[in-house]
């Protein structure tokens, strides 16, 4: 009976501890990548990569979004480089909080060095506008950017302005009206920011002309621009992904509740020619 009881206490100890020593190793090979890649660009790779991750050993997932502290650890990473060394983002995120996506952009956009952001699959809303200070945005061929039209609560801020001119002010309700207010005011601080980020590669009017196209509403947020669109906005797009960042990517895995939904088999295929093996 004793020996049950201490192969029973091994068991969970071994079982609580499995969770920890598997997210340490997955941690030590996403550093030995990144210090890979570093070597292969010269450069200081920072990744700011959001999946759905697992909350302690509950399983319940959450997702996440561009954040303060998000901000907090790109400035301080910026801070670290020296002004010679090139900085590549790796960027996979849905977007998150305007204020923590200008303040990286703006940080980004100050660095003397190169700056080039890696899209290997989105970068929506705040990602978009962190690519934008970018002097290189590497996309996958498949890969999407998005609108950055700000958004209050559950509602587009030029959708809410659109109230104002569909229905008499007498019918409008006062928190609606204090709504279209803010909206106001978000839709010309993001379209000056954009404006900003863009005077860097293009004409002023230029600027002015994708910044509203991007800031102002036209799409619905999570409309996707892909590479050629991009490329006729005249952002500066790239399709040359090193193979090294999807490899990191790999290491984000998203989290699983139960069976996959995708399966394939994890090997390049390519064409043989007939006749031959």
């Amino acid at each position: 009976m004793e020996i049950f009881f201490q192969l029973f206490w091994l068991f969970f100890i071994l079982s609580a501890l499995t969770p920890y020593l598997q997210q340490q190793m997955l941690l030590g090979a996403r550093a030995r990548k990144i210090a890979e890649l570093e070597r292969k660009r010269k450069s200081r790779v920072i990744t700011l990569i959001h999946r759905q991750e697992a909350v302690s050993f509950l399983g319940i997932p959450i997702s996440r979004f561009i954040n303060i502290d998000d901000s907090e650890q790109v400035l301080r990473a910026i801070r670290l480089t020296d002004k010679n060394v090139p900085i590549d983002l790796i960027l996979h995120t849905p977007g998150g909080l305007v204020l923590a996506a200008e303040q990286i952009a703006e940080a980004l956009l100050r660095h003397p060095a190169k700056v080039t952001v890696f899209v290997p699959h989105y970068a929506m809303s705040g990602g978009t506008l962190i690519a934008l200070a970018a002097d290189e945005i590497v996309m996958d061929e498949n890969a999407v950017l998005g609108p950055v039209d700000p958004q209050l609560g559950q509602y587009p801020a030029a959708s809410i302005l659109k109230v104002l001119e569909k229905k008499p002010i007498q019918e409008i309700d006062d928190q609606t009206l204090i709504l279209a207010d803010v909206a106001e005011k978000a839709l010309k601080q993001v379209k000056a920011t954009v404006k900003n980020l863009l005077l860097k590669r293009m004409p002023e009017e230029k600027a002015e002309e994708v910044a509203t196209l991007l800031s102002q509403g036209t799409w619905t947020h999570d409309y996707p621009i892909d590479v050629a669109q991009a490329r006729e906005m005249g952002l500066p797009v790239s399709t040359e992904m090193p193979l090294e960042v999807y490899e990191l990517m790999d290491l984000y895995p998203q989290a699983q509740g139960g069976k996959p939904s995708v399966q394939y088999v994890p090997v390049p295929y390519r064409h043989q020619q007939p006749g031959r093996p």
